[in-house]
């Protein structure tokens, strides 16, 4: 774990290190606390940072965070807010007290040192899908505690662990007007949109994606007050239903790989972010006390 002089370190030549192109991942990785701002997000989910987080709670009365040595439950109070209100719904279905939280962004945001890409601005929340019977874990215990995969044939169908209950907190989740998109696997996408026989609208925000089988992610819209946030588009029209099917078709009969131009120049890697590539507010995020 990076020391706390190693992190005011960092976070006092923020100038001078973003100068020399250092990774932004290793500074904003160092932030062991929000910044003393007004609480507010800079840039993209996947390029910015989170000026004034805050930090959830460790346990409350509906929820409780997981994986607390990553220091990743920190976001926007708007965020906070959503987890909150969500929890509740779910602690009154059968067989959940509430939710287990998994990361949300580090306290100043940024680009993390392992894992995500996105989760920068402090609007996104991986939610587990194991039912949060017991909400008295201790530290120890909820690093050693793991979600529950509700995948089957790579992610084409469901599993005998996903209930309706998982559904009705998607359900929840996506009829929340902060909400822009959830991610989760194919399977699950498309046995909501078999199961649902009421209001379909709500599936539209669903949105199939690889690895989502254990949590699902929830994005939230930029806040009020948030002028340099970047909203992602909305998704497409409709309540996705068949693109999510297009999804499961393809695990089954997986496509023939489309040949490779052997005159197209190679894809370069992917290199670090650097704090040049941010908006110009996450230097004075990182430098703010």
């Amino acid at each position: 774990m990076i020391t706390r002089f190693l992190s005011a370190l960092l976070i006092s030549l923020a100038p001078t290190i973003s100068e020399a192109d250092a990774p932004a991942k290793q500074l904003f990785g160092a932030a062991g606390a929000g910044s003393e701002q007004r609480a507010r997000a800079f840039g993209g989910y996947a390029k910015g940072c989170l000026a004034g987080g805050v930090q959830l709670p460790e346990t409350g009365p509906t929820w409780q965070a997981m994986r607390l040595s990553r220091n990743r439950n920190w976001a926007h109070p708007d965020t906070i807010a959503f987890i909150e209100r969500l929890s509740a719904k779910a602690a009154g279905l059968p067989g959940w007290n509430g939710l287990y939280i998994g990361d949300i962004s580090q306290p100043r945001g940024g680009p993390m040192l392992t894992g995500h890409r996105s989760h920068q601005i402090g609007m996104d929340v991986d939610i587990w899908m194991r039912p949060a019977v017991n909400l008295s874990l201790s530290t120890s215990e909820r690093e050693r505690i793991s979600s529950i995969s509700m995948q089957r044939s790579k992610g084409a169908y469901v599993n005998s662990d996903w209930t309706r209950a998982q559904h009705e907190i998607i359900k929840a989740a996506a009829q929340d007007p902060a909400v822009a998109r959830i991610f989760v696997f194919p399977g699950a996408k498309v046995q909501m949109c078999n199961d649902e026989t009421g209001d379909r609208a709500w599936l539209r925000k669903v949105r199939p994606w690889w690895g989502h089988h254990a949590h699902f992610h929830v994005r939230l819209k930029c806040p009020g007050g948030s002028g340099k946030c970047e909203n992602q588009a909305p998704p497409p029209a409709g309540d996705g239903c068949a693109d999510a099917q297009k999804w499961v078709d393809d695990i089954l009969n997986p496509p023939p790989p489309r040949p490779r131009d052997p005159n197209a120049p190679a894809p370069k890697p992917r290199r670090d972010l650097i704090l040049s590539d941010l908006p110009r507010q996450c230097a004075g995020v990182l430098s703010s006390r």
